[in-house]
């Protein structure tokens, strides 16, 4: 485990709160900076070198989603962020990770969990390699720099709504992923009345499959979706069209 001091950003516009980690984190041995809001934390971030990132959700001016994607997208940043939110259902949680964030804890904060849990980060960062930066279920391949969908060598075209269902069907291949989190995913808390969702998998499977000779993408009744190759529930892949 890292022993050495970090340089840790925290983002929370609770200034109670902000102090309260402050002042743990200086008193580990850290050198905390803070910022109240997504904009100034940004602002920090153009002067200093930080280790990780605290970051609040909701905020003004600039929220830590809003924060993270501009990090995560135009600044390319591979710095470990934690999220610290009240929002607490499995959608938000989903929402924040495929956003970019490396952890996500949960309002009230146990300050001793927050530090260990920066030092862990940390060190993966430190000593692990660059992440995969590019996902593949049998022939299907999807690059996330670059944003590509191939199949066979093929081309797809994908809406930015595809991508984000195709990227955590390919993550989590060969599970299954329930209906509700692929709705959370698009949506979060304003989910359709109507199924839009069988709408997004019917154009999902035919850019997918189309007349490959291996269908990928299948339905599991009452539950959700997979990517994988060979599915018993694929007598069921109809159920979409």
């Amino acid at each position: 485990m890292l022993q050495q001091p970090l340089s840790i950003l925290i983002i929370e516009d609770n200034a109670a709160l902000a102090a309260n980690i402050y002042d743990y984190l200086e008193a580990c041995g850290h050198v905390p900076d803070a910022a109240p809001d997504g904009e100034a934390g940004l602002g920090l971030l153009a002067l200093h070198r930080y280790d990780a990132i605290v970051l609040d959700w909701m905020m003004p001016r600039m929220d830590g989603m809003a924060m993270l994607a501009r990090l995560r997208g135009e600044w390319q940043s591979t710095i470990p962020v934690i999220f610290i939110t009240a929002k607490d259902q499995v959608e938000h949680k989903i929402a924040g990770f495929m956003a970019g964030a490396d952890d996500y804890i949960v309002k009230p904060v146990a300050l001793a969990e927050l530090e260990i849990r920066l030092r862990v980060l940390v060190q993966r960062a430190r000593g692990a390699v660059a992440p995969a930066q590019v996902l593949v279920v049998d022939d299907l391949r999807f690059d996330l720099a670059t944003l590509a969908v191939t199949r066979a060598g093929r081309a797809l075209a994908m809406t930015p709504v595809r991508r984000k269902l195709l990227e955590l069907l390919m993550r989590r291949s060969p599970g299954v992923v329930r209906r509700e989190e692929l709705e959370a995913l698009i949506w979060q808390d304003d989910v359709p009345d109507k199924d839009v969702l069988r709408s997004h998998m019917h154009t999902l499977r035919k850019a997918v499959d189309g007349v490959a000779p291996r269908k990928l993408l299948h339905t599991v009744t009452g539950s959700g979706y997979r990517l994988a190759v060979g599915d018993d529930a694929s007598a069921q892949d109809a159920d979409d069209d």
